[in-house]
């Protein structure tokens, strides 16, 4: 019964993560042409309050690593057009 729970759980989680990236993918959805560089994406997310480590390409959206101003990890998801955030994690 426990193995039965736990597989149900995972799938679950599994389903959820997918649901989330699927999304941010759409929110993401910009001609690369329109895209805001990542220098400009940088300075918008320090304008946030965040402490930049890294900026990646996932999905087709802008993936900020950071330090959010309470000293937390955080990945945040922004629109590469707009610069929007579309999603996050990180430690709450």
């Amino acid at each position: 019964m426990k193995k039965i729970v736990l597989a149900a759980a995972l799938l679950s989680a599994f389903a959820a993560t997918a649901a989330r990236a699927e999304d941010e993918g759409k929110a993401c959805d910009v001609p690369k042409e329109k895209w805001m560089t990542e220098d400009a994406m940088k300075e918008k997310a320090k304008a946030l309050g965040l402490d930049v480590r890294q900026v990646k390409v996932e999905n087709g959206c802008y993936e900020v690593y950071a330090i959010d101003a309470k000293g937390n990890k955080v990945e945040q998801i922004f629109n590469p057009e707009t610069g929007e955030q579309v999603g996050s994690e990180g430690e709450e």
